[in-house]
């Protein structure tokens, strides 16, 4: 070839080697689809968005809350009225890749108590549905089989107790399930201040753990970015994640932060982001980038109505997408995200109570 056309080769391999394994030459870049997931059939419409996962087949599913729409919003089921829309969706849906859905379930049943404010949503490798809620009353996850038949329910409703009991939760919030030992993890939340974990198929009580992999307490953290960081959990605990090289990832949201523990709760590393914001909520959730190494974590951010790309292995602030705002692309109360196989996002927001997608534009 032309020694120019060498000499340019040469100089791209010599790039890629020093990116690192999985790193792509420059950091993705998000398009948002605006039609994606609209319009919803059966004259339904969504309340305010909990929470929101892909699951192996990348198919979304997501936990909202029917009983937060207003009269308005549901006046298509109110006999009085002669209107065509709307009418609330079931609180359990799942989606396609193209925004179709392919089933929705959900709500009170028999044998279990069914959330109060619909929260987190998982679907682990046994393609079980796990789903939590946050209101005062939550103190249970519940597990489903993928078409909405009642498996387990681990804890039970009532009034949140303090962060050492183990027979029941704090309004959790996240769940995750590690298939090498069938092992949910649960971000215990917005009324304790933990990580706990059960066997995933007996509800068995295994371990739990606070900040820093301490016993967790129950006392108030009041956040201040100029001192050192908090001893303990804020509330909430709202998000948990597990990456293929079993780090275990929790959101700290109220003190702007993640924490890295091994499964057995050995405290890692800690990575503030944008820690000196004030409302602090930075860390609402965070994915993991699907590529080989998961090079990347990215983050939601309430205040800022941003989610931001870090590098995985040290927390280094890379770059943010997002503006506040109701149009598309825009983000009001962003709440939870999620993300699929070719590394496109979905956000789901609580005000403006709908998920978008983001497209990912650039390889993985």
């Amino acid at each position: 070839m032309p020694w120019r056309n060498w000499i340019a080769s040469l100089l791209g391999l010599a790039a890629l080697v020093a990116a690192g394994p999985g790193l792509a030459a420059e950091p993705p870049k998000f398009q948002v689809d605006p039609m994606w997931g609209v319009p919803l059939p059966n004259n339904w419409a969504l309340g305010q968005t909990g929470g929101i996962f892909v699951d192996a087949q990348d198919h979304i599913w997501l936990n909202q809350r029917p009983r937060t729409m207003s009269d308005r919003e549901k006046r298509g089921s109110d006999p009085k009225a002669h209107v065509k829309c709307c009418v609330a969706a079931p609180p359990v849906i799942e989606f396609d890749q193209k925004g179709n859905i392919v089933q929705a379930w959900g709500g009170s049943g028999q044998g279990y108590e069914w959330q109060k404010n619909e929260h987190g949503i998982f679907v682990d490798h046994n393609n079980f549905v796990w789903v939590g809620g946050n209101d005062p009353q939550d103190g249970q996850v519940l597990k489903f089989t993928r078409d909405g038949k009642f498996v387990m329910q681990i804890g039970k409703a009532g009034p949140v107790t303090n962060s050492n009991d183990t027979t029941k939760l704090g309004h959790p919030a996240d769940m995750i399930v590690d298939p090498a030992t069938n092992e949910v993890y649960v971000a215990d939340g917005y009324g304790n201040h933990r990580v706990i974990v059960f066997d995933a198929a007996t509800g068995a009580y295994k371990r739990h753990w606070g900040a820093y992999g301490k016993p967790p307490t129950d006392d108030k953290i009041t956040y201040d970015p100029k001192a050192s960081m908090p001893q303990q959990f804020g509330n909430p605990v709202h998000c948990i994640r597990m990456s293929k090289d079993g780090l275990v990832y929790v959101c700290d949201r109220s003190n702007n932060r993640i924490q890295v523990f091994r499964k057995d709760g050995t405290f890692v590393t800690e990575f503030p982001v944008l820690k000196d914001t004030l409302p602090s909520a930075t860390t609402g959730s965070v994915v993991l980038w699907p590529d080989a190494a998961q090079t990347y974590l990215l983050v939601s951010d309430d205040p800022n109505a941003e989610f931001h790309l870090l590098n995985r292995v040290d927390g280094k602030y890379i770059t943010s997408f997002g503006h506040m705002g109701h149009g598309a692309g825009e983000f009001d109360n962003l709440h939870n995200l999620a993300i699929d196989s070719k590394g496109n996002i979905y956000a789901a927001e609580v005000a403006c109570k709908r998920v978008q997608k983001f497209r990912n534009l650039g390889g993985l």
